[in-house]
This record gives C-alpha cells, structure tokens and sequence, in this order.
C-alpha cells in the first residue's frame, strides 16, 4: 500500500521484490504469506456489518490479490515463484499442498502462500505461523511499520522502550502487540524463532536474513 490510502503502491512492491531477489541469491529457501489490508480486512468488514465469514472470505480473497502482483514482479525480476491459495482458485494460482510446496522450495522456488488457512476467524499471522511450522522454517519475519517489538506504542508515547530479545510467554504475558495471540503460541509450541522488523527500512531485511541481531526484535 504504501503512503497511499488502499491499494497497491509498485515503487513497494518493486523495492521489496529487490530484496527478496537478492535473498534467494543467497541460496535461502523463501516462502512469503503476505496480507490483504489494503483492499479488505475481514473483522473491519464485520464491525460495519457485514457477516464475519464473508468479510473474512474478501479478506483471504484480497491476500490472493496482492500474492499474483508480488509473483509478477518477482518473475520479472528473473526469480521462479508459485503462488499456492489455501482456497482452490485453479485458474489462478496452486492449491496448497504441504508437500508441493516444500518441493518447490528445494528446487529454488519462492513460494507465496495466499488466503491464509482457508478458514474464517484466523488471521494472516495465524497463517504465517502454520506455514512456517509445516514448512520447517528456521526464521519467520514478521515485516512491519515498526522496527520491533515496544513497552508501548512509540508513536503516542515518547518513552516507550524497543525490546531487543523477547521470549514467547513474555510476549503474551504483557500482552504485547507482536502477532496475535494464535499466531505467538503456534511458534512457541513449535519452536519456531521468530523476528520482528519493519519493512519500510532498506536494507534490513537482507542484513536479518544474514543474521543481525541488532535489527528488530527476537522472539524464541
């Protein structure tokens, strides 16, 4: 989205396509499970009244929008991508199939998964979780508008302290706006490290995948 209001801003989208290239040069395996709230976010749909399931439905339907741009510009940029949907839309992309997928990773593939889980009331993060559990990811990054985790929220309160290392109960012990809490407790359950980083900042995404600890926070 960008500064704009809805939507998809490309100068986004081709700046972070840069960098997942210059990851998957790397050799590291990509799997990416992008949003959808730039056009649609279920439970925002629910609180003006429309039905919870198909708000949460538009909302998984916008995530495969946003999945086939970011396969579009990732192609052009040279790189084999799939995009595989939790809901079977065959015209337009893979169904997820756990197996598929992680062979499509071993073969260099990025993999985007879209629609989240398939399923009403969980959230992409939830998402995010489940795929970097069944795929046996060593990190998941959740990229965001902040540069980590904080005691506070940094932009209504001036003393708000980023967290550097967290562990999984702290985070939801305190409550603390990581992921929600499905999504914190799938990792933890699983032992699925997790790093928490804003993808406005150039440059950061390739320097946590090279393993800077300065960068965000942890979550293990």
């Amino acid at each position: 989205m960008g500064s704009e209001d809805y939507g998809i801003d490309p100068k986004v989208m081709e700046r972070i396509a840069a960098e997942i290239k210059s990851i998957s040069a790397l050799g590291v395996e990509i799997g990416i499970v992008i949003g959808g709230g730039n056009i649609f976010r279920g439970a925002g749909l629910a609180q003006s009244g429309i039905d919870r399931v198909a708000g949460d439905h538009m909302g998984m339907l916008s995530t495969v929008i946003n999945s086939l741009a970011m396969q579009d510009v990732l192609e052009r940029k040279g790189l084999a991508v799939r995009v595989m949907s939790a809901l079977s839309i065959h015209q337009v992309c893979e169904d997820y199939i756990r197996r598929r997928a992680v062979r499509h990773l071993q073969k260099g593939r990025v993999v985007i998964f879209a629609a989240g889980t398939g399923n009403p009331f969980f959230t992409t993060d939830s998402a995010a979780s489940l795929r970097a559990i069944e795929i046996n990811a060593d990190l998941m990054i959740k990229a965001t508008k902040v540069d980590g985790v904080y005691s506070a929220d940094p932009v209504k309160d001036s003393n708000a302290v980023r967290y550097q290392h967290l562990s999984y109960d702290q985070v939801i012990d305190q409550r603390l706006q990581v992921m929600d809490a499905t999504a914190i407790v799938l990792c933890r359950d699983h032992k699925v490290p997790l790093r928490v980083m804003n993808i406005y900042t150039e440059g950061d995404l390739l320097k946590v995948v090279k393993g800077d600890d300065g960068i965000g926070t942890s979550v293990d």
